[in-house]
């Protein structure tokens, strides 16, 4: 087995176990209200970081290029209450034009 794939079947199973610890540790039980409030705040504020991070970083530094433009032209887009694939289209077009002209 490659060195790949042993990276592959240990991050399968340190997922499976991380998904498995929550009900074996509930046990059936419901969460606390104020935990299951915060539990709902985390998948946005994820990709909020991730998108920032992919957005404005490369090799460990602010960059501010053509990426921002699109990520501007997708916030428009999204305050438009465009659909997800006019957003992902506005945002790809935008960033593409402006590395074209630079």
């Amino acid at each position: 087995m490659s060195a790949a794939w042993a990276t592959v079947a240990a991050l399968a199973v340190g997922t499976a176990a991380i998904k498995a610890a929550g009900p074996v540790a509930l046990g059936g039980r419901a969460l606390p209200a104020p935990l299951e409030r915060l539990v709902a705040l985390l998948a946005p504020s994820l990709i909020a970081a991730l998108v920032i991070v992919q957005t404005f970083s490369s090799d460990g530094k602010l960059v501010v290029d053509a990426r921002v433009a699109g990520l501007a032209a997708a916030t428009g887009a999204i305050a438009l209450r465009r659909s997800t694939i006019e957003i992902v289209l506005v945002a790809a077009a935008v960033t593409a034009a402006v590395r074209a002209l630079s």
